[in-house]
């Protein structure tokens, strides 16, 4: 047998201040496409902003739809429209943010298994880590890129093999 151990390396900061100012500014912009989600049903916003290597910012939010299923997640919208707008272009990081009838979360929310495996395709496409910014009202969190959420992740070459 052998055992294996992944580690996840998460950095914490009290307030967005201390963050380079391209990160401060996908921060506002992501709290601010939260507040345009469509989420009449759980009433749970959610908001994704993309800063691309050219400093374009991409936002997206969480859209629902009353066949569940057939809504999307505010990182997968915004990692697509980037994506889509901008091909060429790596993606440098994603701030995430979420609020409900209490106001923005306390704690940050990490991006759900799909997202994951979006955002990780995306860094895979471009070879680029994409830093994961999770913006609670407490703590701002960091990862450096998509695998340390992301350990055991299913990729191009597992379709090969």
């Amino acid at each position: 047998m052998i055992k294996k151990e992944y580690i996840t390396i998460v950095k914490e900061y009290e307030t967005a201040a201390e963050l380079p100012a391209e990160f401060q500014r996908i921060i506002i912009d992501s709290k601010n496409a939260s507040m345009r989600a469509y989420s009449p049903y759980s009433g749970f916003n959610v908001g994704a902003s993309v800063l691309l290597e050219n400093g374009e910012i991409v936002s997206g939010n969480n859209q629902e739809n009353a066949a569940y299923p057939s809504g999307l997640c505010a990182e997968r919208v915004a990692i697509f429209y980037a994506n889509s707008k901008y091909p060429e272009i790596p993606v440098k990081a994603i701030a995430i943010c979420a609020f409900n009838k209490n106001g923005f979360l306390k704690t940050p929310i990490t991006p759900c298994g799909s997202c994951r495996q979006v955002i990780l395709e995306t860094e895979l496409r471009f070879n680029t880590p994409i830093a994961v910014i999770l913006i609670g009202q407490k703590t701002i969190q960091i990862v450096e890129n998509i695998s340390q959420l992301l350990p055991l992740s299913f990729k191009k070459s597992d379709l090969i093999e």
